[in-house]
């Protein structure tokens, strides 16, 4: 009998093939999902810089002092030297001690920290100013950064000392923030030029009304741009002016400013529902406009004085009144206060005490007011409201 040979024509041989290729698959998909992971997240050794706190300010001639702390990542061990970079001229930075020393950690966990002081002196030659000091931490190849803010300041002086309030103000970008700015004056009588020294979001503007200042308050607006940076700001304030002596005597104030685009925008208003007299005290009944079409919860309100725009009596006989003769107490009232979408409303709309509402009161001085009758007050307001 003969034998019969089977043959595969040309067209069925790659199935072969393709059996093979599927059994690699299988071999493939055998592999610990855990092997495949494990690869992914091997970290290359590394350091990791942070620093406390992340900003001063001092005066000229003062030191600051910092704490930075290392940390072990991707399971680095070895020294690790630190350097500063970004001084102001006439000044130095001194590190104690001048390296610390990691080791990797157990492993599945974060490795070690370290500490360190860094101390930056300044000299009567350091340029006032505001600047970024860049911190580094190195060991070999393996390197970490973190940046640090320094403001420099003239000299305190004791002539004077100022203040802003609110201590913080948070609003979404493209808003104006509002500071009441107060002066206490210790003999000292001189206009004082006020000035923002460092601290602005990028594209944002200040403006001081009035400036320089010849009373005891000042406003202060900060007009922020459409696309200003979320985060937390702190603006460094400084006034100045020369005393009887022509000598020019400074005073400093810090206040922070929150940037958040989650916030809406809403529109404040209102107007004294009489006229201030020497001694006496007024309420302002907010109101509040919510053009979104969400509920709007507002979590902080401000109101200051601008400006004081007098009669043309007061004028012609040159009587003197400006916003040194008031004083502003903000809302003192709950929050957040519920806005509903595309409505308008006021505090007291909201049943809000009257006691709780901002309070204007004319101060009630030795010199001469009478510039102050039947005056008008020109009044700014700055709020910050979370749609729902």
């Amino acid at each position: 009998m003969q034998k019969q040979r089977w043959s595969f024509p040309p067209s069925a041989r790659p199935a072969r093939t393709v059996v093979k290729l599927l059994l690699l698959g299988l071999l493939v998909m055998l592999v610990p999902a855990g092997a495949l992971i494990a690869a992914s997240q091997n970290a290359k050794p590394g350091i990791t810089l942070q620093i406390s706190p992340a900003s001063q300010s001092i005066e000229r001639a003062k030191t600051a002092s910092y704490v930075v702390t290392a940390t072990s990542t991707g399971g680095f061990s070895g020294a690790v030297s630190l350097s500063a970079s970004g001084l102001p001229a006439g000044s130095s930075a001194a590190f104690s001690p001048s390296s610390v020393t990691l080791s990797p950690g157990s492993p599945g966990s974060p490795g070690t920290t370290a500490t360190a002081t860094m101390n930056v002196s300044t000299s009567q030659s350091t340029p006032i100013g505001t600047y970024s000091l860049g911190i580094k931490g190195s060991s070999g190849k393996v390197s970490g950064t973190v940046s640090a803010g320094l403001t420099i300041n003239y000299p305190i002086s004791s002539s004077f000392s100022m203040s802003a309030t609110p201590a913080s103000v948070t609003m979404p970008p493209g808003s104006i923030g509002v500071y009441s700015i107060q002066l206490s004056r210790n003999n000292f009588a001189g206009p004082v030029n006020l000035s923002v020294m460092g601290g602005l979001p990028s594209g944002s503007t200040p403006a001081f009304a009035p400036n320089p200042a010849t009373g005891n308050s000042s406003t202060l607006e900060i007009a922020t741009a459409s696309n200003a940076p979320n985060g937390t700001y702190t603006l460094y304030l400084v006034g100045s002016g020369p005393d009887a002596n022509g000598k020019t005597q400074y005073a400093y104030a810090s206040a922070q400013l929150v940037i958040d685009s989650t916030l809406r925008n809403f529109t404040l208003s209102g107007n004294l529902a009489r006229q201030l007299a020497p001694g006496t005290s007024v309420p302002l009944d907010l109101g509040i406009t919510n053009p979104n079409n969400k509920t709007l919860g507002v979590t902080n309100l401000s109101v200051s004085i601008k400006s004081v725009t007098r009669t043309a009596d007061a004028i012609a006989r040159n009587l003197p009144c400006g916003t040194g003769d008031y004083t502003v107490t903000q809302y003192s009232g709950p929050y957040p206060l519920t806005v509903q979408p595309g409505s308008s409303t006021s505090l007291s709309g909201l049943r809000i005490e009257s006691t709780q509402w901002p309070q204007f009161r004319m101060l009630d001085t030795p010199a001469n007011q009478d510039g102050c009758k039947g005056a008008t007050l020109q009044l700014v307001y700055s709020g910050s409201g979370q749609g729902n």
